[in-house]
C-alpha cells in the first residue's frame, strides 16, 4: 500500500510574484534605503560587485518583504462521470493583492482546513507557502489553518513539496519542475515565459492573463509530476481545464 497522499485530497498550487513597484526609482525614499541594504546581500551572493541597487531590483519579487503576489492558480484532481480523472484549475489574479489573497484564503478555510487535506507546490516549503503567509499578514488577513504553522513540527503541517519528494533526503539537491517534467515525459510548462519575465510582463505589459495562463501550466505540470512520483497514470491533456 502506497504511503503517498491521494491526489484527490490535495490542492495543487503555484504563485507568481512581482516587485512591489515598477522600478527602483518608483519606491518611496525609505523603501529605497531598505532595498539598498538588501541589494548589498544580493550582490555578494550573486557575485555582482558592480551592480547597482536599481539594476538588481528585478529580483525584488522573490522576497515577500519587497514583492507582491499577482497570481495564484489552484488545481484539484476530480473524477469525471465516465470514471476518468480530470484536473480543474482556478486562477486568482489581479492588481489588488489584498483582495486576491483574501479570496484564496477563503478557499483554503472553506475546503482545505479539515484533517486529511493538503497543499502541494514545487519548492513550496521554501517559497510559495511562506510567501503567501507573509503577504497575508502584511494585509491583516487571518491565516487559514493550512498556512497557520506557528509552533507546528514539520510533519504536523499539511504541506507537500514535490521537490522534497524528489530529493529522497538529499539536502543539497535542487531540481526544477521543468527538469522533472522532461524526465517524466510531461510537456514542458516553459513554452511562453518563465519566472524571470514576470516583472516585465506584469509592470510593462500589464498582461495578467498571460501570467495566469503560464501559472496554470505550471500547476498542471506539478499535478502530473506528483502523479508520476506516486506511481500513478498522468491525466490526459484534454481533461485539464479551468473550473
Amino acid at each position: 500500500m502506497s504511503n503517498y497522499t491521494p491526489a484527490s485530497s490535495i490542492l495543487f498550487l503555484d504563485i507568481e510574484t512581482a516587485p512591489a513597484a515598477p522600478g527602483y526609482d518608483k519606491l518611496p525614499e525609505h523603501w529605497q534605503e531598505l532595498w539598498n541594504l538588501k541589494a548589498e546581500q544580493i550582490r555578494r551572493e550573486r557575485n555582482l560587485p558592480e551592480a547597482t541597487a536599481a539594476e538588481v531590483y528585478d529580483r525584488a519579487g522573490i522576497y515577500a518583504e519587497f514583492g507582491k503576489v499577482v497570481c495564484i492558480v489552484a488545481g484539484v484532481v476530480v473524477k469525471n462521470p465516465d470514471g476518468r480523472r480530470a484536473l480543474r484549475l482556478k486562477a486568482f489574479a489581479g492588481h489588488d493583492e489584498k483582495q486576491l489573497l483574501s479570496d484564496f484564503a477563503e478557499l483554503l478555510r472553506s475546503r482545505y482546513s479539515r484533517p486529511g487535506t493538503f497543499l502541494c507546490a514545487h519548492n513550496g516549503k521554501e517559497f510559495d507557502f511562506p510567501f503567501l503567509g507573509r503577504r497575508m499578514l502584511v494585509h491583516g488577513i487571518a491565516l487559514p489553518p493550512a498556512l497557520d504553522v506557528a509552533g507546528k513540527k514539520p510533519w504536523e503541517t499539511s504541506f507537500i513539496d514535490t521537490m522534497e519528494l524528489w530529493k529522497f533526503g538529499d539536502r543539497k539537491s535542487f531540481t526544477s519542475l521543468n527538469v522533472l517534467a522532461a524526465l517524466f515525459g510531461i510537456p514542458s510548462p516553459k513554452d511562453d515565459i518563465d519566472g524571470s519575465m514576470i516583472h516585465h510582463v506584469y509592470w510593462q505589459e500589464n498582461d495578467l492573463e498571460r501570467i495566469a495562463k503560464y501559472c496554470g501550466k505550471d500547476v498542471a505540470t506539478l499535478a502530473q509530476v506528483y502523479l508520476k512520483i506516486t506511481g500513478e497514470e498522468i491525466i490526459e491533456e484534454e481533461l485539464i481545464g479551468e473550473v
